[in-house]
């Protein structure tokens, strides 16, 4: 007996802790990594995604003159801009609310380390209100001297619109929005002015947020 508990005190003490110790965190340590990169591949993909969208070829008659736009939903309407104001296209992440900003300002987010302010269109435009989700994009536009994100419901993709076919305007389409409308495609999609939403002041966050 008091060799068999000598047997397993000897067992016992062999037991390196500091190596089990090591290996526990060298696996948490992995797999926090592996978390990260997964997080970052996620958002190289849809950057990556956003490219080939620009990029994706359409067979258009080149005696017309034509509009190449981002176009995306917005309380089920379908919405587009000119993708020449268009940076690029990313999902929304993370919001930090800005005080004393118009309701129409949700916040501002990091977006590649350059911090944004991100507008909702449906509070601007006085569109039905829906719950924010996972589904959330955001259309990064900008002119030369502004740059802001707009809340999208979804980013349906890159087309191309014929100018002789835009319409002034629907009747649904009344007050502010039609005041930043461009045109209605014959499928109704309204494509915005993005220089008029661009150069209000209003939308712009001047002010800087205190932690």
């Amino acid at each position: 007996m008091k060799d068999k508990r000598k047997s397993q005190k000897k067992a016992s003490s062999g037991i390196n802790w500091s190596e089990i110790r090591a290996r526990v965190e060298a696996a948490g340590a992995a797999v926090q990594r592996g978390m990260e990169r997964t997080a970052e591949e996620k958002k190289r993909t849809f950057r990556r995604r956003a490219e080939e969208l620009a990029r994706e070829p359409e067979a258009v008659d080149t005696s017309r003159s034509r509009l190449r736009v981002v176009e995306f939903l917005l309380a089920c309407e379908r919405y587009a801009v000119d993708i020449a104001h268009v940076r690029e296209v990313h999902r929304l992440t993370h919001l930090t609310p800005v005080p004393c900003a118009p309701p129409f300002v949700l916040g501002i987010t990091s977006i590649g380390g350059q911090i944004l302010s991100i507008v909702d269109l449906k509070t601007f435009f006085e569109l039905p209100e829906e719950t924010l989700t996972e589904l959330n994009k955001v259309i990064i536009v900008r002119s030369k001297s502004v740059e802001f994100g707009i809340l999208a419901d979804d980013v349906l993709g890159v087309r191309s619109i014929p100018l002789d076919e835009l319409e002034p305007s629907l009747p649904t389409l009344t007050g502010i929005r039609a005041a930043y409308l461009r045109g209605v495609t014959p499928e109704r999609v309204a494509v915005l002015d993005v220089g008029k939403i661009l150069s209000d002041e209003r939308i712009v966050v001047h002010e800087e947020v205190k932690d």
